[in-house]
């Protein structure tokens, strides 16, 4: 059973497998809702070499204040992660290029309502590529989902009709030591007025603290060696 922790926060920073920082913040089970959320953003605020800031954009996407580089956040049932990308001071990081195309999503790992909702957010080929009773594979496609659109910065987009699952990522227990074969892959179809033509995607998963977190991320983004 993984270990809790009631009364304290616990951060951890890692490079991940396919080349993107994560930052996460979990733990203080004792809070609950937009209390643990908001103790959560300070502790990862803190955890720079200075005080990190987090901005929006007009469109509602997180910056980091003074860091060219994509990020995006994601918290779920007592964590808090930041997926963050290289510096890209060439890319404006308000809209969709694919060398800063990026998105992390997290759920746990037993929300069993996802298998209420499958038919909302996954195409009829999707539905019968996962199985409708197996609550981890249908998480991993519903993270996979809304990190995809987070990756898009097209707001609008039908999960079901506009982000394609084609194969499903395997979920990794250790971020860092991944297995290349466990990638999965998608499509982002964007619309013509958009102008961006449809873009194949990777998609990581790996398990901490009892959630899926995915990352969704162009093969053409920047990415820290390893």
């Amino acid at each position: 059973m993984e270990e809790r922790f009631t009364d304290e926060f616990v951060t951890w920073h890692h490079k991940t497998f396919v080349g993107i920082k994560v930052d996460e913040v979990f733990g203080m089970d004792s809070k609950s809702g937009k209390v643990w959320t908001e103790l959560a953003r300070q502790i990862f605020c803190e955890q720079g070499e200075n005080y990190r800031v987090i901005e929006h954009f007009e469109n509602g996407e997180p910056y980091l204040e003074g860091y060219p580089g994509r990020i995006s956040i994601t918290h779920t049932s007592h964590l808090f992660a930041v997926a963050m990308l290289p510096k890209t001071p060439e890319v404006n990081l308000n809209g969709f290029n694919p060398r800063a195309a990026m998105g992390i999503d997290a759920e746990p790992l037993d929300r069993t309502q996802v298998l209420k909702v499958r038919n909302k957010f996954l195409s009829k080929e999707e539905q019968e590529l996962i199985p409708e009773d197996d609550v981890k594979s249908n998480i991993l496609a519903w993270t996979s989902k809304e990190a995809l659109y987070k990756a898009a910065l097209i707001p609008g987009l039908d999960f079901s009709q506009d982000i394609l699952i084609k194969k499903l990522p395997e979920l990794q227990k250790d971020p860092v030591k991944g297995v290349e074969q466990n990638i999965g892959e998608a499509i982002i179809k964007f619309p013509v007025t958009s102008n961006i033509e449809n873009q194949e995607m990777k998609i990581f998963s790996y398990e901490s603290y009892g959630c899926c977190v995915t990352l969704a991320f162009s093969p053409k983004c920047a990415k820290f060696g390893k």
